[in-house]
């Protein structure tokens, strides 16, 4: 029996350092450890494209203190990319102290740059008014110049502002059809954020069983509100067969994606 238990140990082993030295020829592995020698040979390229594997930890170990070191001055040399990662690192506070308002700093400079993913982000700080004053209507310029360029996530957003009338006139003709630019781009916000006007019937026409597609299709995406009015829609059996089990279902999703309104309420 010992002697079986050693030469299991004995195989596992092997296959461990088999494993382990896979890894390492692996081309991922190289090109992180070329990024790395040309990032220390002062390549400003190298440096970027590493400080992003470090936030993935894609073939490194993650280090989101390193990358935020890397992005500076990737961003001081120039690379408007460079600017608005940093600004993500800052804004959420990986690897560095959390500043919403070093963070807006840094997208602007991103967005001035060419960075469109800097605008977006931007802009959604000028519209909640987070690390700036609140200026919606800058925020919508910010939006459509980054749409334009063909950031769908700013499309989404900008729905979203022509759906409310938030810093530009109300228009449900506009906010569905970039709602729509969005979602046909696999931005579960705008699949949603459509879904909503469809059940309204402002700006598209009203059809239930169409919202309730585009709910599921915003819920596949990891959309919590998708998840949440799919589930409001099962309960009370709009747009689908009535079905208080997935109701339920995809109420607990979206409790588990963020959407507070659907996590069970704590007695007092």
């Amino acid at each position: 029996m010992r002697k079986r238990l050693r030469s299991a140990r004995q195989t596992y082993r092997a296959w461990l350092l088999l494993a382990v030295g896979m890894a390492g020829c692996h081309p991922g592995n190289q090109e992180a450890k070329q990024l790395r020698a040309s990032c220390g040979a002062g390549k400003t390229d190298a440096c970027q494209a590493y400080a992003v594997k470090l936030t993935k930890g894609e073939y490194v170990l993650r280090d989101d203190a390193a990358a935020a070191t890397l992005f500076d001055r990737t961003c001081s040399d120039g690379v408007a990319n460079g600017c608005a990662r940093l600004g993500e690192l800052y804004e959420s506070g990986r690897g560095t102290t959390r500043d919403t308002a070093r963070a807006a700093a840094l997208y602007g400079q991103a967005c001035d740059g060419g960075a469109v993913e800097g605008c977006t982000r931007l802009a959604v700080l000028l519209r909640e008014g987070k690390g700036v004053p609140k200026n919606p209507a800058r925020a919508v310029g910010l939006f459509q110049r980054a749409c334009t360029a063909g950031e769908m996530h700013a499309c989404s957003h900008l729905g979203s502002l022509y759906a409310t009338g938030e810093g530009v006139d109300r228009d449900p003709s506009r906010a569905a059809a970039l709602f729509d630019q969005g979602c046909k781009s696999s931005i579960a916000s705008g699949c949603s954020g459509l879904a909503r006007l469809t059940v309204e019937g402002a700006g598209v026409t009203r059809d239930e069983k169409r919202a309730a597609e585009l709910y599921k299709t915003a819920c596949d995406g990891r959309d919590a509100v998708g998840c949440f009015e799919l589930s409001n829609m099962y309960a009370s059996g709009r747009g689908v067969a009535q079905n208080l089990d997935q109701a339920n279902s995809l109420k607990w999703r979206a409790c588990r994606l963020g959407h507070a309104a659907a996590c069970p309420k704590r007695e007092s």
